[in-house]
């Protein structure tokens, strides 16, 4: 822990966050694709292939990543259920994708911390929704839904919460509310065009939600376009005065009717740099970035040349 105090002290060099998950299980050969998988994405490799999922972790650190997000960013107790599991076994396997991080930090022999991934309502229903927001769900409604979820996470221990592609500030009240005494720090990112969330929120508005949350120790956007970061990062940091998080996608536009990426990847690694600048402490990548792309920002951040 004594890390990421030490990497939110301003001035600090940024910690390094890993990259995609599902794109380095694809690049080890999984298939995550068509039913019943994309139900739980990622997270059915708790159950069929964790060894897979440690493989994908330790491909990070050896990339030079400092932070590990689990496999739970899909998982949901419903999804398990019609797996044929019990709440029981479902919450063990939340659990698992803590201990499965800390077992690639393990095979890597050096520190890295491993934060909890929360994603949110719309990425469980399995339907792009979290590229929309507005689920017609109250905050109460969204808070009964992240609790177990994220008691469940708690429970294995992990360094931090990252409550991640948030797309409404609805839903962000409700993940707050959750997790306002989890007793770990806490990061809330949103994904964001044009200033806004998703659902359409001023990004202000947003991320104020956390300005006074004391757990809450930085706040910023993920899987969105690199171009949105670096204003985005700075409005954080403004609006909040805490330090920020940004770890985009490639750039291409996930079109959920399609179900595949489409458009060009716009991701450079010296664009780390303005996301810094901006008061990014937290840079990683997501969707579509990969161990290159996160040695190559993590060699731009340190102002050498990317490795070859």
């Amino acid at each position: 822990m004594s890390d990421l105090a030490a990497a939110l002290t301003p001035g600090a060099p940024p910690l390094l966050l890993d990259g995609g998950l599902s794109n380095q299980l694809a690049a080890q050969g999984v298939d995550l694709a068509g039913e019943p998988n994309d139900a739980l994405w990622t997270a059915r490799l708790l159950t069929d292939g964790p060894d897979h999922l440690v493989d994908a972790h330790a491909a990070y650190l050896d990339a030079g990543a400092q932070v590990l997000l689990t496999a739970s960013y899909q998982a949901s107790f419903e999804g398990f259920a019609r797996r044929g599991l019990g709440r029981r076994a479902a919450a063990r396997l939340f659990g698992d994708s803590v201990r499965l991080a800390r077992a690639a930090v393990a095979r890597a022999g050096r520190p890295a911390l491993v934060a909890a991934s929360v994603g949110p309502y719309g990425a469980v229903r399995g339907d792009g929704g979290e590229y929309r927001g507005n689920y017609g769900l109250s905050v109460a409604e969204l808070a009964r839904f992240h609790a177990p979820r994220v008691a469940a996470l708690l429970d294995a221990g992990p360094d931090l919460l990252a409550l991640e592609t948030v797309p409404d500030a609805v839903e962000a009240e409700a993940l707050l509310t959750v997790v306002r005494d989890a007793g770990i720090p806490v990061w809330l990112s949103y994904t964001a065009a044009g200033g806004r969330t998703r659902a359409g929120q001023p990004l202000a508005e947003a991320f104020a939600l956390a300005a006074d949350e004391p757990s809450v120790v930085a706040v910023g956007v993920n899987c969105c376009r690199p171009e949105e970061v670096a204003d985005a990062v700075a409005l954080a940091t403004a609006t909040t005065g805490r330090p920020a998080v940004a770890y985009p996608n490639a750039g291409e536009r996930w079109e959920a009717a399609a179900g595949a990426w489409r458009g060009p990847v716009t991701l450079r690694p010296e664009l780390a740099r303005d996301w810094r600048d901006a008061g990014a402490q937290l840079i990683g990548g997501c969707c579509r970035v990969g161990p290159d792309t996160i040695a190559a920002l993590g060699a731009a951040l340190a102002d050498r040349a990317e490795p070859s």
